[in-house]
């Protein structure tokens, strides 16, 4: 089934708005989501652990299939059903207070999330074509980390009536947005397979051996791949680690409250902003760099900032120089997203688009549910250890960078054998 292309809205406007409107959703549900499942839920740190395995492997598992759906079906139908599951996740774990609801929302979100990954950046580069979509991912990147901003303020608003309210709130809020999407989102260049001649299987299959030749035959590709891998071996444990050493700084009294709830707002606000004031200065400062066809040389920077800042935050024994290294390692990670996608985006064809961002995600998801099991074990011996090991994973990923070289111009290559020629 796929939905009428009956939207009127301008594509790229309608694209920064829905991911304004998402972004600020998901921080009204992530900002104190960790103290929500910590202190109105008594979860156990094993029950955390196991909460964010389960979130992993739905989004693995679900990845691929949801993928080949957005090239086969509808790249908008995609999107509208994930936003939908998402919310119903949100609802689910903020209305019933208890481990195995949330566990079961944590399939609902990891499924959602996997209909709109790659589904989104395959819309908007199907509308407006592969050679103008960088610099709209750059500026998309900075529309999210407003939107944020402002979601990290309101939850934190919010979570002072009760912790479940943000996420309440966040849920309907998600769900809405989807029905909004169906009214007013534009498909115009998207091209379904004809209901006649869809074969299901046989189509499943022949568009997911094209991902697969496509991630093999192409550097790019296959090294993003690669690099999406390594990435998630590191960041899992990361993820769910670094609140353990921040937790055991001792929080200055401000308006009279030391609560970790009020600092993790702040501390989630400070990382944001100076994520978003780092976007505006690269943009602006280096946009030829940032746009190049071929990034390889800034994304190793980046990455190696990321390495710095993760080693820096395990051995640094000061809260704020430890802050200023994890959010070092965030504003890295931040900056490199959207120049990385611009540039997987310009590699692959419309037809196989959306399935290999979707193997991009699914490497991410197998390294965070390989690495993060032992490294949270190792962390029951040594946090300091398990965070220095978290950074150590990442330092080949400059050098894969590195290692790239651009592909030869075909355009400029026919160009001078025509003039050799002549």
């Amino acid at each position: 089934m796929s939905l009428p292309a009956r939207g009127t809205a301008d594509a790229v406007r309608t694209y920064y708005a829905f991911n304004g409107v998402w972004s600020f959703l998901l921080a009204l549900t992530f900002t104190l989501s960790a103290v929500y499942y910590v202190r109105d839920v008594g979860l156990s740190p094993l029950q955390l652990v196991l909460v964010g395995t389960t979130l992993e492997l739905s989004c693995f598992l679900f990845e691929i299939p949801t993928g080949i759906v957005a090239d086969l079906y509808s790249r908008k139908l995609s999107i509208i059903i994930g936003f939908v599951l998402i919310g119903a996740g949100f609802l689910l774990q903020a209305l019933v207070p208890a481990f195995l609801a949330i566990l079961a929302a944590q399939v609902l979100w990891g499924i959602g999330y996997t209909f709109t990954s790659g589904a989104d950046q395959a819309w908007i580069t199907d509308e407006i074509g592969a050679d103008r979509v960088g610099p709209v991912f750059v500026r998309e990147q900075q529309v999210t980390l407003t939107g944020t901003i402002l979601g990290t303020v309101t939850a934190g608003a919010l979570g002072l009536i009760a912790l479940p309210v943000p996420m309440t709130v966040s849920g309907a809020g998600m769900i809405l947005l989807g029905l909004v999407l169906v009214l007013v989102m534009p498909e115009r260049n998207f091209h379904p397979t004809p209901r006649a001649e869809r074969e299901t299987f046989t189509h499943l299959a022949k568009t997911f051996r094209t991902g697969i030749a496509v991630a093999r035959s192409r550097p790019v590709v296959r090294s993003l791949v690669l690099i999406s891998l390594i990435s998630g071996l590191s960041s899992e444990a990361f993820d769910r680690l670094w609140t353990v050493k921040v937790l055991e700084f001792r929080f200055p009294e401000v308006f009279g409250t030391s609560d970790p709830a009020f600092w993790f707002t702040v501390l989630a606000l400070i990382g944001t902003f100076l994520a978003l004031a780092a976007s505006l200065v690269v943009n602006r400062v280096s946009a030829a760099r940032v746009n190049n066809l071929h990034p390889n040389g800034l994304l190793a920077f980046l990455a190696g900032l990321q390495v710095v800042g993760v080693i820096g935050f395990a051995l640094i024994g000061s809260l704020w120089f430890a802050l200023a290294a994890m959010w070092l390692s965030r504003v890295a990670l931040t900056l490199a997203a959207p120049i990385e996608a611009a540039w997987l985006n310009r590699n692959l064809e419309s037809g196989s688009r959306a399935t290999v961002i979707s193997m991009v995600s699914q490497a991410n998801a197998i390294g965070q549910v390989a690495g993060g099991p032992p490294l949270g074990a190792l962390a029951g011996r040594s946090l300091r250890t398990a965070l220095m090991v978290s950074g150590l994973i990442l330092t080949p990923i400059p050098w894969l960078y590195l290692r790239l070289r651009p592909a030869p111009d075909r355009a400029v290559t026919d160009r001078a054998a025509t003039a050799g020629a002549d």
